[in-house]
């Protein structure tokens, strides 16, 4: 005798209230194993019926392989988590925005290095700042058909690429992608973390007598220095000649993260 499953004529019964529910009912036949009967309930009752979820469902036998099973769907709770800082991250830099300040000893007079920073013989050694640096994560529980060998995929080649459109509020070339870890809960649905970087988007960047027109958060900035002659101080300098802005990340589609944009 084929294993059928057939949904019950009386099934699909609902209360419309704060807390919706609704009962799918199902019949099994031709079947004495109860984990059989299982697994084919779950692989025909939908995950989601009337914007409700799969919550749960039991099944009971009435003799001669046959078997009585109600799913149970009720509403979806809206378990995503939010966190963020804004402690910053470091940048070395070897150019100054402006030079507030030249002291020299006695007698001496102080080189015009035009904002390059710690000048010393051949070498220009510089300074590491703070820059912002927004990160964030969020936490989303994802179903479980939805969580395929291609979306894991996705996720690890999005890794360590920047948003090419925009995305939660930052523009193109603002926002890194970390990576993602996640875990299955029960049979349903995974809880899966994404990590973000966010460091904004510049224009009009003064370095010495240097303008950068614009700078994406993620490109990297760095300066070309050339020896001159500081007449005054009678001494070489190290003089700012060159700005380049370096795109070192690839861009990508983060709408393949399915966390919305």
């Amino acid at each position: 005798m084929p294993i059928t499953i057939d949904e019950r004529y009386n099934s699909r019964e609902a209360t419309e209230s704060e807390d919706p529910n609704t009962e799918l009912l199902y019949v099994v036949q031709g079947t004495d194993d109860d984990l059989l009967v299982k697994g084919l309930v779950a692989a025909t009752a939908p995950a989601f019926y009337d914007g409700l979820k799969r919550d749960s469902f039991t099944i009971s036998t009435v003799g001669g392989g046959v078997w009585e099973c109600s799913v149970r769907y009720v509403k979806l709770e809206d378990e995503s988590q939010f966190t963020f800082d804004t402690g910053g991250g470091n940048q070395h830099i070897s150019q100054s925005m402006t030079t507030v300040g030249r002291y020299a000893a006695p007698g001496e007079i102080a080189p015009d290095f035009q904002g390059a920073i710690g000048v010393n013989q051949d070498q220009i050694e510089g300074t590491d700042i703070t820059v912002p640096v927004y990160n964030f994560t969020e936490t989303h529980q994802i179903d479980d058909a939805l969580v395929t060998g291609a979306y894991k995929a996705a996720l690890f080649f999005l890794t360590g690429k920047v948003n090419d459109s925009p995305f939660k509020g930052f523009a193109r070339g603002e926002v890194l992608f970390l990576g993602a870890s996640g875990a299955k809960r029960g049979f349903e649905d995974w809880e899966i973390t994404f990590r973000f970087a966010a460091s904004p988007n510049v224009t009009d960047l003064h370095l010495g007598n240097i303008v950068v027109a614009s700078k994406e958060g993620w490109h990297y900035l760095w300066i070309r220095f050339a020896d001159e002659e500081d007449n005054a101080a009678k001494t070489l300098i190290k003089k700012p000649i060159a700005a380049y802005v370096e795109q070192v990340y690839e861009y990508g589609d983060f709408s393949g993260l399915g966390i919305g944009t």
